[in-house]
């Protein structure tokens, strides 16, 4: 027997009142772009649950795709089964004999919504439990959390069987909670906290800076590999790369050298922000956590955050590195975050910082910069790309490849 279907069940959503359909209907939509690249398989959605039909589509990497997606509290896959008595019997008896070890204790749990089936909930229950009795004689019955628990569902279009319950990853829809910008650098701990946004309900673009000459085609590609891990979690995200070399060049010329870490922030904040008012977002998100560096300090977050009124949410903020790590490995994106290759905020990296920078002074610094100017250049020179699931190589792949 093959799975023909997935049976999702929602999680927070059950508590989301008036808004349940339009929370629902985003979990789907979620749920097609993710599983787009199985183009067999069909997802259709009710109140209360989302039923995925396979149509001959493997079960396993579905299911590996499912445990990532927000909002989807557990899934169950499902056999679809001969809506008669007699096909119910004969399907009960063969996965009991499939999955039952001495000693496992098993209960069969009905739900009819169609209500011109022979059978009722109670009947059911009794006539299959009978079934599991003549096929395995020593099984016992447990009402209360039994090793094995046989769902049966008879729905108008025929009936569904499922035993195994598999825990999804929580949270809320991406698309639920706003929009916000993520400032990508490629580093570990800005996909953590695009992930993080992401499992809160928030939709977001990847806003990445591109210094070329200095910056290669591999930070580029890096930080797009990095995007496309985390659209697994709620499907495509757009990244948007922005040219920066006329800023950190203009910075390098005209402004102190401890002040540069400063100042290339407050403008890679001004110009995100100024992204996010017209791409319709509401938040930044960055990946700055309190620590002994330079950019790590609250008078250097201080001193960076006050060129922009808009709330900056800080998702890995209090978190140790090794936290940090840990979250990157389990999302999949700590081993490209360690690929060797520099991004903007390394290449003119002072040798010695200022930690605790006054805005005073930054805004003193910035006094000798065309601001205005450089961040409207800017903005009016990104490249915007929608990242899918699924990749597509090319010749700067290979090269990467041959690099590594």
């Amino acid at each position: 027997m093959h799975y023909s279907e997935i049976m999702v069940r929602y999680g927070e959503l059950s508590t989301k009142g008036k808004n349940r359909m339009r929370f629902i209907n985003k979990l789907k939509g979620n749920i097609q772009a993710v599983l787009s690249v199985y183009p067999q398989v069909h997802v259709k959605a009710d109140r209360d649950r989302t039923h995925i039909y396979l149509h001959g589509t493997d079960y396993q990497p579905v299911a590996e795709s499912l445990k990532q997606i927000f909002g989807i509290q557990n899934f169950s896959p499902s056999y679809r089964v001969k809506k008669s008595v007699p096909a119910l019997i004969e399907a009960v008896q063969t996965i009991m004999k499939q999955v039952y070890q001495e000693g496992m204790t098993f209960k069969i749990t009905s739900k009819r919504s169609d209500h011109s089936f022979e059978l009722d909930s109670r009947e059911l229950n009794q006539t299959l439990g009978d079934a599991v009795f003549e096929a395995i004689p020593n099984v016992k019955v447990k009402m209360k959390a039994p090793d094995i628990e046989l769902r049966v569902e008879i729905r108008e279009e025929a009936a569904y069987i499922s035993y195994e319950t598999i825990r999804g990853a929580g949270g809320l829809p991406v698309g639920t909670s706003g929009k916000g910008m993520l400032m990508l650098s490629g580093g570990i701990d800005s996909p953590v906290a695009g992930y993080l946004a992401l499992k809160r309900g928030v939709d977001i673009e990847a806003v990445h800076f591109a210094s070329p000459p200095y910056t290669s085609p591999g930070a580029l590609k890096k930080a797009q590999d990095l995007t496309r891990k985390l659209t697994k979690f709620g499907g495509n995200i757009q990244f948007i790369e922005v040219p920066f070399t006329e800023i950190q060049e203009e910075i390098k010329a005209k402004a102190p050298e401890a002040y540069l870490m400063t100042l290339t922030r407050r403008f890679m904040m001004r110009i995100t922000d100024r992204i996010r008012e017209e791409r319709g977002a509401q938040v930044i998100i960055n990946g700055e956590s309190l620590g002994q560096v330079a950019s790590q300090t609250i008078e250097s977050m201080q001193a960076i955050n006050a060129v922009t009124n808009t709330p900056v949410i800080r998702p890995v903020v209090t978190m140790d590195k090794l936290e940090i790590i840990e979250i990157a490995e389990k999302i999949d994106t700590f081993q490209i975050s360690i690929q060797p290759f520099e991004d903007c905020c390394t290449i003119f990296a002072p040798d010695r910082p200022k930690t605790n920078p006054k805005i005073k002074n930054a805004e003193q610094y910035e006094a000798r910069l065309d601001v205005e100017g450089l961040v409207e250049r800017a903005v009016a020179g990104i490249m915007i790309t929608e990242i899918r699931p699924q990749a597509e190589t090319d010749e700067v792949d290979e090269l990467i490849e041959e690099l590594l």
